[in-house]
């Protein structure tokens, strides 16, 4: 089945749309607070169909993902008592309490880190607001995080470019599968636990 070139295809079609910039800081600024999809699963498209816009793209992704970030921050400062059963209710609970521990030994490098990684990151905006994580460290911190990540992710799209892009198309139905399948194996492990 087929299913995911023709996705692809779709992808790096609505990668050169005149909004998709805008969509771009949306998706990261909502993924930084609440939003659970990832702002690279746009990024990689636009540096990939646009290379020569790349370094803006990462720019606008950090940006946008730091005052997401931001507004995490304020989410766990103001609006924790709201939330928290939420986290419950959409098995966040334990990641949370786990995330808070690592801010008792790491605070600076957690969100360096966090920013960095695939871990979800508005856990760790909102841990750093809910136990009142000072400010400045918090932003820098995010910048260089958030940053690393965005540039390597657009620095990876142009450094491949249209090979890449050729090569991807070829194999994308074989990539989707295989992650649907390790999805799907990671589900039932976790779901066991």
């Amino acid at each position: 089945m087929r299913i995911f070139s023709a996705l692809y295809s779709k992808v790096m079609a609505w990668s050169r749309h005149r909004f998709a910039p805008r969509y771009l800081a949306g998706l990261s600024f909502a993924e930084s607070s609440f939003f659970p999809i990832p702002p690279d699963v746009m990024l990689a498209p636009m540096s990939l169909s646009q290379p020569q816009r790349a370094w803006f793209f990462a720019g606008l992704t950090t940006i946008a993902s730091v005052v997401g970030g931001v507004a995490g921050y304020l989410i766990g400062v103001y609006f924790f008592d709201v939330l928290e059963p939420y986290l419950h209710q959409w098995g966040y609970w334990e990641k949370f309490i786990r995330v808070r521990g690592w801010f008792d030994v790491w605070g600076f490098w957690a969100i360096l880190v966090a920013g960095f990684s695939p871990i979800p990151y508005k856990l760790f905006t909102i841990s750093a607001g809910v136990i009142a994580m000072p400010f400045l460290p918090f932003v820098l911190a995010s910048v260089i995080g958030r940053g690393a990540r965005f540039y390597m992710v657009s620095g990876l799209m142009v450094w491949g470019g249209e090979r890449m892009e050729k090569k991807l198309h070829h194999y994308i139905d074989r990539l989707g599968w295989l992650v649907v399948i390790l999805l799907l194996v990671a589900y039932l492990i976790f779901r066991q636990e």
